[in-house]
C-alpha cells in the first residue's frame, strides 16, 4: 500500500475526532474545517513519525487543541466584538439535554443518544466563547484546570468561574429536555 493510501486510510479513519474537536473549541463550521485541513497538512509533513504509531490519536488532538488555542487567541478581540452585539435574550429560547448517556445498545437507546448529544453540541455552542472553550477543554479534552489557565493566559480563578458558569448554564439550557422526555 502507498503512503498515499495509507494516508487516506488515516485520514478517514480520525476526521471525525479532528473536526468534533475543533469545531466544540471554535464554535464555527468554517474556521473548524480550516483547522482540522491544517491538522492533516501537518500530519502529512509528519506523516513518517505517524505511520504505524499507536499514539497518532493523540498527537492529532493535541495538534488540533492547539490550533485552535492559537486561532482563539489569534482572533479573540474580534470574537469577542461579535459575541457582544448578540442580543441579551438570545440564549433563553434554545434547549438541551444533560450530557448523560445510557449503556443499553438498542435502536430507540442509539437514537435518543444521539439526539441528546446533538442537542447537547448545539447548546455548548451556545456559550460564551471563554466559558465554551474552559469547559470542553476541562471536559473533552481533559485538562486540569491550571494547564487551561497557562494554555489560555488566563488567571486560575477565571477558569475556574469560567467552568463553574457554563455548567449552570448548560444545566438551565438542558431543563425543558430533560423534563419534557422524562430524564
Amino acid at each position: 500500500m502507498s503512503d498515499t493510501a495509507q494516508f487516506e486510510t488515516f485520514l478517514a479513519n480520525y476526521q471525525d475526532m479532528v473536526y468534533a474537536t475543533a469545531f466544540r473549541l471554535l464554535g464555527h463550521e468554517a474556521e473548524a474545517e480550516d483547522v482540522a485541513q491544517e491538522v492533516f497538512v501537518r500530519a502529512w509533513n509528519h506523516w513518517h513519525e505517524l505511520v504505524g504509531s499507536v499514539t497518532a490519536g493523540g498527537w492529532l488532538k493535541t495538534v488540533t487543541r492547539n490550533l485552535c488555542l492559537n486561532h482563539l487567541e489569534r482572533y479573540r478581540a474580534r470574537w469577542r466584538f461579535f459575541t457582544d452585539l448578540k442580543p441579551a435574550d438570545a440564549d433563553d429560547d434554545d434547549d438541551g439535554l444533560e450530557a448523560t448517556f445510557g449503556s443499553e445498545s438498542t435502536v430507540e437507546s442509539d437514537l435518543l443518544n444521539q439526539d441528546q448529544r446533538r442537542i447537547l453540541e448545539e447548546a455548548l455552542q451556545k456559550l460564551p466563547p471563554d466559558q465554551r472553550v474552559a469547559l470542553v477543554l476541562y471536559h473533552y479534552e481533559d485538562l486540569d484546570y491550571a494547564d487551561i489557565a497557562t494554555r489560555l493566559g488566563v488567571s486560575l480563578g477565571k477558569i475556574k468561574t469560567d467552568i463553574h458558569r457554563a455548567r449552570l448554564a448548560l444545566q438551565k439550557k438542558l431543563q425543558p429536555c430533560r423534563a419534557e422526555l422524562g430524564i
